[in-house]
């Protein structure tokens, strides 16, 4: 009854659900470890956040990078900002989606040393290759408060490095790279801007620089959020559930396949049709 098992067609389907049940439960294990890996980075930037702010200096130095288990420390840097060194990284989107640039402009300290500064977001112009008009930072020693953040690179970013772009503009946000094109010392990382003091005057523009030389206000950046976990642990334990489906689904079909197998089996046989008599006439008698 059970020969069917080593026909083609069954070794075939019964091959593919012993792939089938490693690799949902490796799924379920993978949208497991991404739900702690969300959990985890939301613990560090709750942690971040409620920390007290700190120097600059005290996390990242000239040359280096910052420890991943800094990322989001609020800050402090003190020096003036070099508004001829600012540049913009493209294709990036505000927290309503909207496509635009971050406005970068290194901080340069009393030491000579920099840190670069993410002022915020702008709104991308109507011509792509050209820059808009961005207000000016402000003038003078100022303090800024922010959040600490690495270096981007393709592989953390998704975002690929690309040459020939317009003046002024930029793919990833890089000190290094920086550093090198300014001819000054950078500090590793970036400072994400939450505020500045003293405050820039002119408050109904918002930023003194703006009331200097116009062009649009950059946008300070919304906290990031540390509560959502999303759907992994969902989609985990949805994998699990599909790996346990698989060998109740197999034995469903075997039993099914065995049930009408025997259906068949009892099922009496046709019987054979009757071949057509051949039909006799009689012969005629002589006639005398």
């Amino acid at each position: 009854m059970y020969r069917f098992l080593l026909t083609r067609q069954w070794v075939i389907l019964t091959l593919v659900a012993l792939l089938l049940i490693p690799t949902m439960v490796w799924l379920g294990f993978w949208q497991l470890h991404r739900h702690e890996q969300r959990v985890a980075r939301n613990e560090l930037i709750a942690e971040s956040l409620d920390a007290a702010p700190m120097p600059v200096d005290e996390l990242t130095r000239a040359g280096g990078a910052p420890d991943p288990d800094d990322r989001y420390r609020r800050v402090t840097a003190t020096g003036v900002y070099d508004a001829d060194g600012e540049v913009l990284a493209r294709q990036r989107s505000n927290d309503e989606g909207r496509l635009g640039y971050f406005v970068l402009t290194p901080l340069v300290r009393a030491d000579g040393t920099g840190v670069l500064v993410n002022r915020g977001w702008v709104r991308a112009g109507d011509d792509p290759t050209r820059a808009p008009e961005v207000a000016a930072p402000p003038e003078g020693e100022v303090t800024v408060t922010g959040r600490m953040m690495a270096d981007e690179t393709s592989g953390t970013t998704g975002i690929r490095e690309r040459s020939g772009l317009p003046e002024g503009m930029v793919m990833l946000i890089s000190s290094g790279e920086r550093a090198a094109d300014l001819g000054i010392p950078m500090l590793g990382g970036y400072v994400e801007l939450t505020k500045t003091s003293p405050a820039p005057g002119n408050a109904g523009a918002g930023n003194a620089g703006e009331a200097r030389g116009g062009g649009a206000r950059p946008e300070l950046l919304p906290e990031p959020d540390h509560t959502g976990i999303g759907a992994h642990l969902a989609y985990a334990v949805q994998w699990w559930l599909f790996a346990a489906g698989v060998p109740v689904g197999w034995v469903l079909l075997v039993r099914r396949e065995i049930r009408d197998r025997r259906a068949e089996a009892a099922r009496p046989p046709k019987p054979e049709p009757e071949p057509d008599a051949e039909r006799t006439e009689p012969i005629p008698a002589a006639s005398a």
